[in-house]
């Protein structure tokens, strides 16, 4: 691998972006395939980038047959990322279970009695309104963002920000009531109904969840859900030898 193509991988992996790394394996030219431009010997390559896209989506890496040439495709996306936004109870038991699953957490809480490191060691913590911290770190399809504060003052700028980005899962704490009044507000701001039925709301899987580390495990488990679904369905059904 060329020292430019090792030098691009670490910067998009640093900022969090998906690259294909594409290498005809009778010369081992490369192309790095970015969801929006290609790099590279075989960038003008119509049928490479289709094939590259299709593996990003997936993401999985495999070897392709183009025109009678045997391509690597490399997938590198961003790692799983999960955004809890409120320094609550949940959130201490929600925030360790996803960190042991490799998600890479940060919580965000403007309110510094809340939002501390002793409360949450060995994790990321933003003393921010989550609207803006979005803005700094970048959502996209590798990130689910999970709202727990019951406070429309903190919880609905980041529901708003999430629903116009990519993320893969969007959750938020509350009753079908609360939920309900919720939906009424963001509509407020130019959110459709559409947009909306994105959010999981109340959030996570019933298994009748009462305590704050019970209602974790039911969020992480619904993450965990939706993830691998949509991955399903962007794969497409498996084929089974006859």
């Amino acid at each position: 691998m060329k020292a430019q193509t090792v030098a691009a991988l670490q910067e998009a992996r640093t900022k969090r972006r998906a690259v294909v790394l594409a290498t005809r394996l009778s010369d081992a030219a490369e192309t790095l395939v970015y969801p929006d431009r290609a790099v590279g010997a075989l960038a003008d390559d119509a049928a490479l980038l289709s094939a590259a896209h299709r593996a990003l989506e997936i993401r999985r890496s495999e070897t392709v047959d183009l025109g009678g040439e045997k391509i690597f495709l490399n997938v590198y996306v961003p790692p799983a990322r999960l955004i809890i936004v409120g320094a609550v109870h949940i959130a201490q038991s929600l925030a360790p279970m996803a960190s042991l699953m490799d998600f890479d957490v940060t919580v965000i809480d403007p309110r510094r009695a809340f939002a501390t490191d002793s409360r949450f060691p060995g994790v990321k913590v933003m003393q921010e309104w989550a609207d803006e911290a979005f803005e700094k770190m970048g959502l996209d399809a590798s990130t689910a963002v999970v709202t727990l504060t019951h406070d429309p003052k903190l919880d609905d700028p980041a529901l708003e920000a999430a629903l116009r980005s990519e993320v893969f899962y969007i959750g938020a704490l509350g009753s079908k009531r609360t939920h309900a009044k919720r939906k009424d507000r963001l509509a407020e701001t130019g959110i459709a109904e559409e947009q909306f039925s994105r959010i999981h709301g109340p959030v996570g899987l019933n298994i009748g969840a009462r305590s704050p580390a019970e209602i974790a495990v039911s969020i992480l488990g619904q993450i965990v859900e939706v993830r691998a679904r949509r991955l399903e369905a962007l794969a497409g059904p498996k084929v089974v030898a006859a």
